[in-house]
């Protein structure tokens, strides 16, 4: 079983979310939990290049090192 989330949403965003559930007769849950399953990844992929790029011990390669070491 799925947990429960609230969360408040602006007027506009309620407003086409509720005109989209009429329109296609699906739940607005459905395309809450659709949009979620869609874009979480790539918000957790851009905070993981976040914290790679402040990384103070990471190493960084010109483009041109990469070509050399792939033999490209």
């Amino acid at each position: 079983m799925g947990r429960i989330l609230n969360v408040r949403l602006s007027e506009d965003i309620a407003k086409r979310l509720e005109h989209l559930s009429v329109k296609t007769k699906r739940p607005k849950g459905f395309y809450v939990k659709e949009i979620l399953s869609n874009y979480l990844a790539e918000w957790e992929d851009r905070y993981l290049a976040l914290e790679r790029l402040n990384d103070k011990n990471a190493k960084y390669f010109t483009t041109e090192e990469v070509e050399k070491s792939l033999d490209l």
